[in-house]
Order: structure tokens, then C-alpha cells, then sequence
């Protein structure tokens, strides 16, 4: 088929930060898109053809967004499953299907995917509510400390909360949840696969990622990740062994845990772009956004080395600020090289929410932790006085 400069159509559900990266590779490949997002103000809303303001959710809005173009693909987990299957019945390519993302939609499902297939995972359980997890707390099935998750609809850190006594219980809400083990670890990596419609497989390096200790979102994501060359080909190995078991078309961003041991534990994935390969726009041959585009559009796949050491650094909301955002000394890092901001197009901040990301590359490592350092004490994300 033929999709450059051409009447073929892409639909992608979501018009977030990840669909407007997404766009400028379409742009790039002149292809057609048409984005469904609930938000009049998503960043996606100038970059695409055609946008429209819709639920994800709703199974009519999703089933006639599906029929207005030839292929259809997300940028974020939670949409309507049962459209997506009428669509994929009715003959309409739908990458990832709606068979691998309702294993990954819920929690529950997804960590039970992994025991059933030999991946290697924390021990967990699995509760309809608060009240189940508090008589299994009881019968000593359960105990402190673990890590609470909410099934689904968990985003950027919130629906995950470490619980050391019942005192941490008490503003959880009482959804379906999981309780993990809380593993000793050394490190949070993560490995982006891409996988083809065709088949094709290809995996980006390993990076190490650095988090916020009260957000608990991601500070830092750092390619290449700062571990024994054993410890790498080990999470590679993991990474295309979910990839496998889950038999997705499109990226799988595989977050993991190296514990103490160096054994590899997988803590969950996102079937699409994600946080974690955003360095690669600066940073690899070929793009995360360029590579997704390639395996749903049965392309052959782009190189996914590094070209230089990356790092990237999240853009978030300061705490104590909200309303109309202003981005203090972004003037100031864009003077140092290898700095390169990207601004997502969200116009109201709030605290830690993203707003965007800065990537740093360089081709010592070393020099590149420390620009990305100053990049994260100079610029702040508030509000306009």
C-alpha cells in the first residue's frame, strides 16, 4: 500500500504529548492522520489532519472514529476495547490489537499474563476491593510492607503507593487492586521493542531511569543505562521474551527492576511510545515515533542504536504552582550544546504534571549527567504571576 502523499488515513486514539512526538514523523512521511481525543486542547489537536473531541471510552464515538480511516493506533491504553474488536472484525488493521491491550489494561491481568508465562515478575495478589485486601491482611495472606497498584486507569505515579502499615491504607480508594512484594532493587531499567507487522524485531538499548521520590515519576532516563554488559544482555533477553508472549505489533516499553542479585524482574508495559524512549529523538538513528509508524506499517524497521550517549530529563509542574504556565530560564539551558527542549502544548500547569522534556546527548557520558544536572536545577515549570 502506498501511504506517502497519498488518500490512505491514519487514526490514533489519544492526542496527548506522545501523539503530537508521533505526528511530526507522520508530517515527516506526509501521511494522513486523523486523532480522537477527549480534550479540546490536547497537543495533538494542530500536528494531525484531521481532530476530533471525543471519549476514548465510548464505544460508539471510537467505532465511527475506526471507520473514517485504514488503520488504527493508540497512544494510550485505556480506550474502548469492544469498538476496537467490531473494528478489527470488520477488517480495519488495529495495532496493538485489542487482544494484546486487554492483557495490559489491567494490572491484575497483565502480572497474571507473566507468571502464566514464565516471566519473571514479583509475587503478587490480586483484590476486588479494599475490603478483600484488608481480611487477607488479617489471615496473614498479605503483609506490610507491599506495593499498592490500582488495577487500571493508574497514570504518571498515581495509582501506585508503597504501604508499610494501615495507616497507608487509608486514602487508597477501594477499586481492584494488586499488592506486590516490594523487591530490594538496584536499579528501574527499561527496553523498547519494536515488533512488525511483518514480523521484524528490534530492541533499543537498555537506559536506567531515575525517579522522583515523592511523585514517583520518572526524573531521569539515561541511554545507556550504567550497568555490566551480563546485566544488559539479561534484561535484552526479557524484553524479547514478553514481546514474544504478548506478540504485539508496534513498540512494548518493558520497565524492569535489576535486584540486588542482578536477577531482572518485570514490573509492567505500555503497548506504544513511551517516556522512556523519548531520548531517542535526539539521541538514535531512528526514533521511537519513527520506528512505531515503521512496525504498523509493515516498513522495514530503522536503526535503533544510539548515535551518542542521551539523557533525558521530565519537565513537570512545580509544587505550590498552577494556572497558565511559563517555563523560567528555558533561555538559559537552550545556550548550553546538546540541549534541546521539547514543549508539550499543555497551557494550564499544576503540580508534576508533564508539560515536557528536555534531551541532552553528548558523547561523554560522565559530562552528559552533569548538563543534565544543571538542566534540572536551572529550569522551572510554574504558573504566571
Amino acid at each position: 500500500m502506498n501511504y506517502f502523499s497519498s488518500d490512505f488515513k491514519l487514526g490514533i486514539l489519544g492526542g496527548g504529548q506522545l501523539g503530537k512526538m508521533l505526528l511530526t514523523d507522520t508530517r515527516k512521511f506526509d501521511i494522513q492522520t486523523l486523532v480522537l481525543d477527549p480534550s479540546g486542547e490536547a497537543p495533538s489537536r494542530f500536528g494531525s489532519n484531521a481532530f476530533y473531541k471525543g471519549s476514548l471510552m465510548d464505544f460508539d464515538t471510537v467505532y465511527q472514529f475506526g471507520k473514517m480511516v485504514n488503520l488504527l493506533t493508540i497512544e494510550i491504553e485505556n480506550v474502548n476495547l469492544d469498538a476496537l474488536d467490531k473494528l478489527e472484525e470488520e477488517g480495519l488493521p488495529v495495532y496493538p490489537s485489542p487482544k494484546t491491550l486487554r492483557l495490559i489494561q489491567n494490572k491484575g491481568r497483565q502480572k497474571d499474563f507473566y507468571v502464566a508465562n514464565g516471566i519473571p515478575t514479583s509475587p503478587h495478589l490480586r483484590f476486588v476491593g479494599l475490603n478483600e485486601l484488608r481480611n487477607s491482611l488479617e489471615k496473614d495472606e498479605l503483609e506490610f510492607p507491599f506495593v499498592w497498584k490500582s488495577a487500571q486507569f493508574g497514570y504518571d505515579g498515581n495509582g501506585v503507593k508503597i504501604c508499610r502499615s494501615a495507616l497507608d491504607l487509608v486514602k487508597l480508594p477501594d477499586v481492584e487492586c494488586i499488592a506486590e512484594t516490594l523487591v530490594p532493587f538496584k536499579n528501574e531499567l527499561a527496553v523498547i521493542v519494536a515488533r512488525s507487522a511483518s514480523g521484524e524485531v528490534k530492541t533499543y538499548p537498555v537506559v536506567e531511569m531515575e525517579f522522583h521520590p515523592e511523585a514517583n515519576q520518572v526524573e531521569y532516563v539515561i541511554c545507556p543505562a550504567r550497568i555490566s554488559e551480563a546485566v544488559a544482555q539479561k534484561a535484552q533477553e526479557v524484553a524479547l521474551k514478553v514481546s514474544e508472549a504478548f506478540n504485539h505489533v508496534g513498540l512494548l516499553a518493558v520497565e524492569m527492576f535489576q535486584t540486588e542479585d542482578d536477577q531482572i524482574l518485570v514490573n509492567e508495559v505500555a503497548p506504544r511510545p513511551h517516556n522512556s524512549g523519548h531520548y531517542s529523538i535526539e539521541a538514535s538513528y531512528t526514533s521511537q515515533f519513527e520506528n512505531h509508524l515503521r512496525a504498523i506499517l509493515s516498513l522495514p524497521l530503522g536503526s535503533t542504536e544510539s548515535k551518542v550517549a542521551g539523557i533525558m530529563v521530565n519537565l513537570v509542574g512545580e509544587e505550590g504552582h498552577e494556572g497558565q504556565v511559563f517555563y523560567e530560564n528555558i533561555d538559559k539551558i537552550m545556550a548550553i550544546d546538546g540541549v534541546t527542549p521539547h514543549i508539550y502544548g499543555k497551557r494550564e500547569t499544576r503540580p508534576f504534571r508533564k508539560m515536557g522534556h528536555v534531551t541532552i546527548v553528548n558523547e561523554d557520558m560522565s559530562l552528559a549527567r552533569k548538563i543534565a544536572e544543571e538542566v534540572k536545577n536551572s529550569i522551572r515549570v510554574i504558573s504566571v504571576q
